[in-house]
């Protein structure tokens, strides 16, 4: 049986967007996410907003698709996304609210046994924090543009057994608002884990 002409489009462009298929990419960096955002900060004010909890659960959240999250008494909702490019580009999903606003990914890590002696790469636009397991692994308090390989670091990282909660937080003061994370073994990307957007 053929399909319509008119489906086929939309089927390819669905299976381009879950291309990752719960792994990470060639390069090591996180496609699958669940997204939270926008939440408003104070203007001009990134690299306070940056240390500030906006909401009690921050570093480890229990994310889930179409779950809800007060922060900063605003309600907001967990979306899945997957990402075309290796960064999560914050703007395209919050088109009417892109500056001086704060937002959230989260992705599971699942690793099959511990895996110790890891370099967590992050990079953002503007400020940005990762945590893994709610502990606060690193962050960057500047302003700045995305470059791919000028990523600030976290040395001596373990990923545990089963599951892992790692959180991006991404802070924008204007202009692009983007962010990503890879995991290093040594001198090359580490793969060796599937990426969950369900707990």
């Amino acid at each position: 049986m053929h399909l319509p002409r008119l489906v086929l489009p939309l089927l390819v462009g669905a299976s381009f967007a879950l291309a990752q298929n719960g792994k990470p990419d060639a390069e090591g960096f996180i496609r699958d996410w669940l997204l939270l955002a926008p939440c408003p900060i104070e203007s001009g004010n990134g690299a306070g907003e940056i240390d500030k909890k906006q909401f009690a659960t921050e570093a480890q959240p229990a994310a889930k698709e179409g779950a809800s999250e007060s922060v900063n008494g605003k309600s907001l909702t967990w979306r899945k996304i997957s990402t075309p490019a290796f960064y999560i580009d914050f703007r395209e999903f919050n088109p009417k609210e892109p500056e001086q606003v704060a937002g959230w990914a989260v992705a599971y890590v699942v690793v099959s046994a511990d895996k110790s002696g890891l370099t967590l790469h992050l990079n953002s636009n503007d400020q940005g924090k990762v945590y893994l397991n709610g502990k606060e692994l690193v962050k960057f308090t500047d302003t700045r543009t995305l470059e791919k390989d000028a990523e600030d670091k976290a040395t001596g990282v373990t990923l545990k057994k089963g599951v892992n909660v790692l959180v991006l937080k991404v802070i924008n003061e204007e202009n692009n608002w983007q962010g990503s994370v890879r995991f290093f073994d040594g001198a090359k990307p580490f793969t060796d884990f599937k990426v969950a957007t369900a707990p």
